[in-house]
């Protein structure tokens, strides 16, 4: 039987780009901070282990799945969880990566599949998109994990949670400084995630925990905000604006059960008639 209490901390953390020795030291240091307060689980930011902007680093940041540096926040995190970004060194391609450590080993990873290319985001020069979305079991019952942008494609989440995810794990690298005259107002991506996560978690009835980066990378300021919210939508607690932070949280699992028997929105996924109408759309693409 699932554990029906969870205390997950947010690790707002800044990273130094291209430095994966000096962000798995501070991934290590919160690691320890976060036991210390009692966490049974703590989630990082997206590419926390490497940085965001690739495109201005010249050395090789790309780690396999048992590299030391993830082997090493494993075996820090003891009895703990961690939830970790990095950059994937895969047996052909390099993939952005999101992994899931718990009982000194790797419990799942999941690679990014939307790779935003546009303003001065540039992941198509670095990355293969991953080609699945699976929720997997913890002790806290199914989660899944969207990596930033992924959290901007509908049918993800959709899946995740029909896959049986009752929390939703958003680890991004959302940035302030868009290209200037790409037509996005800065204030506006942050109401728009305040929109977006809210969406998640009151219709698709889950707990949803968003850990965004802060610091700078190469021209990219990012602005933190972190949060959880619960199935009906609440935020239970926010991290602040544009400072590091480690925040915590006590999530109640049973609260996704209750959420959904009193309206129950997602009941009835009707998956044979999507599979019909995705399918003639993809045959409409060629």
């Amino acid at each position: 039987m699932a554990n029906p209490q969870l205390r997950v901390a947010l690790a707002q953390v800044e990273c130094t780009l291209g430095d994966v020795e000096a962000n798995a030291r501070r991934a290590r240091e919160v690691v320890a901070a976060a036991r210390d307060g009692g966490a049974d689980l703590v989630v990082f930011p997206e590419l926390s282990l490497s940085g965001y902007a690739l495109g201005a680093v010249t050395a090789d940041v790309a780690l396999r799945v048992d590299d030391p540096a993830i082997a090493g926040l494993a075996e820090e995190a003891g009895e703990m969880a961690v939830m970790v970004g990095f950059v994937e060194d895969g047996a052909v391609h390099t993939y952005n990566s999101f992994a899931h450590l718990h009982g000194g080993r790797v419990v799942h990873v999941q690679r990014k599949n939307y790779l935003p290319t546009y303003g001065r985001f540039e992941e198509h020069k670095h990355f293969r998109p991953g080609q699945s979305l699976r929720a997997y079991d913890t002790p806290w019952g199914r989660f899944a994990v969207l990596i930033c942008n992924d959290a901007w494609q509908a049918p993800l989440s959709f899946l995740a949670v029909h896959d049986g995810a009752r929390v939703l794990i958003v680890p991004a690298c959302s940035s302030l400084d868009p290209e200037p005259g790409d037509g996005i107002d800065p204030p506006a991506i942050e109401a728009d995630w305040t929109h977006l996560l809210r969406f998640h978690a009151r219709f698709l009835q889950s707990w949803v925990v968003f850990v965004n980066r802060v610091g700078d990378d190469a021209g990219l300021r990012f602005w933190g905000g972190s949060r959880v919210l619960d199935p009906w939508g609440e935020t239970l607690v926010e991290a602040p604006r544009r400072e590091p932070a480690l925040v915590y949280a006590d999530l109640e699992l049973g609260a996704v059960r209750r959420a959904r028997r009193e309206m129950p929105l997602v009941k009835e996924p009707r998956l044979e008639f999507l599979v019909r109408e995705f399918g003639r759309l993809a045959d409409q693409d060629g």
